[in-house]
């Protein structure tokens, strides 16, 4: 949840002169002694806010690469995504995390972020590495009102939301490798995990959980498992600079709450599917289709409006995929 601190903390962030500690008393409902213990927890934490009697506080720095609670929160301009916060320090897992305060019935659009994690999981029970300071591992609760078989576009939607916030935050380009892996420079940046619950009739959704980790600050490639060094980066590594994480997650958010709403107006991707193709690494590229029954090779023409890949076989028969059955990887490599 909001808290004052956060409330506070934006309100000084937003300000371009002193704020006094009158107009944030009647602001939020509080006592001086209130506003008085925030600003110096704020001041604990790291924040460099001025004091100056008769003008009142003016925030002049915040602690380099603040990622916590009311940091997140006081960035956040969406109506629903992320307004309901839990943050934490450390755990086994945002997903894991999320799906139980959802069965408790915490709201739609509720955000669970870590620093770190400690059982991150990717696609197919891989493991995540989930190092504190360097990363956004987050998980956001959505509660739509269609039936299961359109949870799978959620994933879709989230990829799209990281890469347009990537490239807003960064300046670098950022595609996705269908369906919803964030490559910068050909290698994977970001992956999300969308995990769905269903009533038990298996007609309606209770709730899904998109999880997302985005490899941020990152100083090199063996700062990765050694398995992963070949395929993996960072937005510092690729960028050259250090990646403000809160800043980075508020565009995420603001991007996900947009594109989920033209997504659950619409029904599909008709909206989007412009938009997610332009990203598309894969877009007309030839790709190899690892399918249980059989591999293959062909050329991606995009994505239907449900969001499976097109990929036109050197026959000339255009083949429909659906994610969560088969991986797509580039003829010669990850993509």
């Amino acid at each position: 949840m909001r808290t004052d601190k956060a409330d506070i903390l934006a309100w000084l962030r937003n300000s371009e002169d002193y704020v006094s500690g009158q107009q944030l008393c009647d602001r939020f409902g509080v006592s001086r002694t209130a506003v008085w213990k925030v600003i110096n927890q704020l001041k604990e934490e790291g924040y460099q806010v001025e004091s100056v009697s008769r003008k009142g506080y003016r925030l002049v720095e915040a602690p380099a690469d603040a990622f916590c609670a009311s940091e997140i929160a006081s960035r956040l301009k969406t109506r629903w995504a992320g307004r309901n916060l839990h943050f934490l320090a450390s755990t086994g897992s945002t997903n894991s995390d999320a799906k139980h305060f959802a069965e408790e019935g915490e709201p739609h659009g509720t955000v669970v972020a870590a620093d770190s994690q400690t059982a991150g999981r990717g696609r197919r029970g891989r493991s995540w590495a989930s190092p504190k300071g360097t990363s956004i591992y987050f998980t956001i609760v959505v509660r739509p009102a269609f039936t299961p078989d359109k949870a799978s576009m959620i994933t879709l939607v989230a990829a799209l939301g990281v890469a347009q916030a990537i490239e807003e935050t960064t300046g670098l380009t950022a595609q996705i490798k269908w369906p919803n892996d964030i490559v910068v420079h050909r290698k994977k940046v970001c992956g999300i995990l969308t995990e769905m619950s269903i009533t038990p009739e298996m007609d309606e959704i209770q709730f899904v959980v998109a999880g997302v980790g985005v490899n941020t600050n990152h100083n090199s490639v063996e700062d990765f498992p050694e398995e992963i060094r070949e395929t993996a980066t960072s937005l510092k590594i690729e960028s050259g600079k250090h990646i403000d994480r809160a800043g980075l997650l508020e565009r995420i958010l603001a991007r996900f709450e947009e594109n989920y709403d033209i997504f659950v107006t619409t029904g599909d991707l008709s909206a989007l599917r412009k938009a997610y193709q332009a990203h598309l690494i894969n877009m007309d590229a030839q790709v190899r289709v690892l399918d249980p029954a059989g591999e293959y090779t062909g050329t991606a023409r995009g994505i239907t409006e449900t969001g499976e890949l097109i990929v036109e076989r050197e026959t000339g028969e255009s083949v429909l995929v659906y994610a969560g059955e088969v991986s797509v990887r580039g003829l010669y490599g990850y993509v």
